[in-house]
């Protein structure tokens, strides 16, 4: 009996596991910059044309040359003063290290310098946006799942008399 009820443990545990991994790997809203574009629910890295840099989502790191060698730093250098996350343009890229390949990113990518036709994440509308702790609504989006589970409306199933 112990023996079934473990085996009944363990896959429920491991079941929970491969959904929550199945999760992260798959949305990540919630962990981009809100200067990172809309329309993407999972990005690894964004790829900045316009100053041949990339910015990790997972580690919150650029990585950008200096003097032929590519360095990772929690900031963009000062050089990069005056770039305007949110104007310029980004390309979602979800590959390992993808200044390995950045010949081959660069000249695809290069029409997109100069572009600002992005709407930012911290200008979205759409609620899915608000998971982000700093979109400018997340509070009121906190406040208002809150309200929601309280009424018994979670996971917008409603309440018992809202359903007929």
């Amino acid at each position: 009996m112990r023996y079934i009820l473990a085996l009944i443990v363990a896959v429920f545990l491991s079941s929970a596991l491969e959904a929550q991994v199945r999760i992260n790997l798959g949305f990540n809203v919630d962990r981009q910059p809100v200067w990172g574009p809309t329309g993407y629910d999972h990005a690894e890295y964004y790829y900045l044309p316009d100053i041949e840099a990339y910015y990790s989502v997972p580690q919150h790191m650029y990585y950008y040359q200096e003097r032929g060698r590519w360095i990772s730093r929690s900031s963009l250098p000062s050089r990069y003063r005056g770039f305007d996350l949110y104007n310029s343009h980004k390309v979602v890229i979800n590959e390992r290290t993808p200044w390995r390949n950045h010949t081959t990113y660069r000249d695809k990518y290069a029409s997109f310098k100069g572009q600002h036709d992005q709407q930012p994440i911290r200008d979205a509308r759409d609620p899915k946006y608000y998971v982000n702790p700093n979109h400018p609504e997340h509070n009121n989006w906190v406040k208002q799942q809150k309200h929601d589970k309280g009424n018994g409306k979670d996971k917008g199933r409603g309440n018992k008399s809202d359903r007929k």
